[in-house]
């Protein structure tokens, strides 16, 4: 696909009215994806990954420019009359509507989901919030550690005997931001069927929640607390990291075949056939045993050696990267998984490609991430405002500077 070339949701409009990281991620993936995405934020009050530096990049916070790519952003002030006319005349042309604000604020701007109906029948608005739209905690106020740490995420991460740990990332912002993505779509596709758009409540607890997964179900049916197991696996062994005579290797065995080649790479046959770890549910139950007897294999081998064998075998297993080593596997070279994008006054940006690996309509970052206010007039100049109109509102204080 050249740059020219349509995406999935070319003629797509998107009003992005959130900040921070789950809403502009949703958004930008949606611009990844074809969609003209415009970002809103106040005069007086930029996204505030803006200012989340250092690390940045040419004056630009890497944190911004990650969730804010393939986007135009424009300033508005909400608290006006005129900013907020400038919102409805843009939900009039807007498929979707993003906003995470507190609970009641957009009701209370007289912008909530029956007003913007009456706007635009078609139009889909996604609210994200750290509790929902429903519930006693809806008006509270949400950030990612809060939902790692209150859904028991920490408390079941690290290793056993140390403090739980949050992920390195915004793991809840992540799931919430791909959540409300899944239910943009599911939208805009059933409005091709009811002609009708409809309101998506995606919160970081429910999101959070459902990235749980087996150990919720775990918990639910069993009322057993899921121990911290570190890099070992709940419910498969061997499932974890494991020292070479040079380093470090994962190997992820998913079923007693591959545990059975996993043992010939070592020359141990009988192992497979011991009982107490033939099969995965005796693998779990000793546990303790079987690994303390693999870490003695695998500690003579050199890494590369030892991964090269466990390749040839068909044994699931690889290297335990740094984020330098990531980057220099020729895989991630081979999957395009690095785009660099041109900004008009600063150099070059390294991103990463939404890995959605449409084959008909490819993603493409279609912008760097956007200067503050840097397409208020062209989008204004779009809806009809002449230059006339446009300078009053500046001088009214409802959209940005030049």
């Amino acid at each position: 696909m050249t740059s020219q070339s349509p995406g999935a949701l070319t003629g797509v409009r998107v009003l992005d009215l959130s900040r921070v990281v789950a809403g502009p991620l949703c958004a930008s993936l949606l611009g990844d994806l074809g969609a003209d995405v415009i970002k809103v934020e106040g005069p007086l009050n930029p996204d505030e990954t803006r200012s989340w530096h250092p690390p940045e990049v040419s004056g630009i916070g890497v944190y911004f420019a990650t969730v804010n790519r393939s986007k135009r952003a424009i300033s508005v002030d909400l608290k006006t009359e005129s900013g907020r006319e400038i919102i409805r005349n843009l939900v009039r042309t807007s498929d979707v509507v993003i906003e995470n604000f507190t609970t009641g604020t957009l009701e209370r701007l007289g912008l909530d989901y029956p007003e913007l109906r009456r706007i635009n029948p078609r139009v889909i608005l996604c609210s994200i919030t750290g509790f929902g739209q429903t519930g006693p905690a809806r008006a509270e106020p949400g950030y990612d550690f809060i939902a790692q740490a209150m859904t028991g995420f920490v408390a079941m991460n690290g290793a056993p005997g140390d403090e739980g740990t949050k992920a390195p990332i915004a793991l809840a912002d992540l799931q919430t931001g791909l959540h409300a993505l899944i239910s943009v779509l599911a939208a805009l596709q059933a409005r091709n069927q009811t002609g009708e758009g409809q309101h998506c409540d995606i919160s970081l607890l429910d999101s959070m929640t459902f990235s749980l997964l087996n150990l919720a179900t775990t918990f639910l049916n069993t009322g057993d607390v899921p121990p911290r197991y570190g890099n070992q696996h709940q419910t498969l062994v061997p499932y974890q990291n494991f020292a070479t005579h040079d380093g470090e290797i994962v190997i992820a065995v998913g079923n007693d075949a591959q545990f059975a080649r996993l043992c010939e790479v070592l020359e141990r046959p009988e192992l497979a056939v011991n009982d107490r770890f033939r099969t995965a549910s005796a693998r779990i139950r000793n546990r303790e045993d079987l690994i303390s007897l693999l870490q003695a294999e695998l500690r003579v081998w050199h890494t590369a050696k030892l991964l090269e064998q466990l390749r040839q075998a068909r044994v699931p297993s690889g290297p335990l990267n740094s984020i330098e080593d990531l980057f220099a596997e020729p895989q991630v070279a081979a999957r395009d998984l690095v785009r660099t994008v041109e900004q008009p006054s600063a150099p070059p940006l390294k991103l990463i490609a939404a890995p959605f690996g449409l084959s008909g309509t490819p993603t493409r970052i279609s912008l760097a991430p956007p200067m503050f206010s840097e397409h208020t007039d062209a989008v204004l100049e779009e809806l009809g405002y002449d230059p006339g109109r446009r300078a009053r509102l500046r001088a009214e204080g409802a959209i940005g500077p030049l």
